[in-house]
């Protein structure tokens, strides 16, 4: 059983992205982990200081919702990412929070696994690109963790638009395959 922390990030209430973090956790759980799903839409996330003291402490100067969450990546075997696609980029949401698991860096961090679930209006394939590089470059800080998958809900604005988008089938099966 692996521990599977699934972050959503969106500020929209039952949004097209948390359905694809929803759909990834049941699969999760089907396939017998245990998973805890976070919204950030009612968190407290400040921006990072720069300060680094969290690289001698192992964590945040900052006392929010980050600095919580932040303790639950570091022992989560499996850290997912779900966030909505604005002007072609990841939410703004998730750029802070990235940013703010820094105290992650020098620990000895559990997570190997990675994954990226993303909507958007426009649904061309290479929609989420700077999104998920964006995610690949916080990956590359941590030599123990790689990209481990991608899903991407195309075509969908309002929320909870398309309950039937064969995105949130692939969602729930990379879940179960955790």
């Amino acid at each position: 059983m692996k521990k599977v922390l699934i972050v959503s990030t969106s500020p929209r209430m039952n949004s097209n992205s948390e359905a694809l973090a929803k759909a990834f956790a049941k699969g999760a759980q089907d396939a017998g982990h245990e998973t805890e799903l976070i919204s950030l839409r009612d968190k407290t996330v400040s921006f990072c200081r720069g300060c680094f003291v969290c690289q001698e402490k192992q964590r945040c100067v900052i006392r929010d919702d980050a600095d919580v969450i932040c303790q639950k990546a570091l022992n989560a075997d499996v850290l997912v990412f779900a966030t909505p696609i604005y002007y072609y980029e990841m939410s703004g949401q998730l750029k802070t929070l990235l940013d703010r698991l820094n105290p992650l860096f020098p620990s000895g961090y559990a997570f190997r696994d990675v994954y990226m679930l993303t909507s958007a209006a426009e649904d061309e394939e290479t929609v989420p690109q700077r999104a998920v590089s964006g995610l690949e470059g916080w990956i590359e800080c941590f030599e123990r963790a790689r990209l481990a998958g991608t899903v991407f809900m195309g075509g969908v604005t309002a929320a909870g638009e398309n309950p039937e988008h064969p995105a949130l089938e692939q969602a729930y099966q990379m879940g179960k395959t955790v």
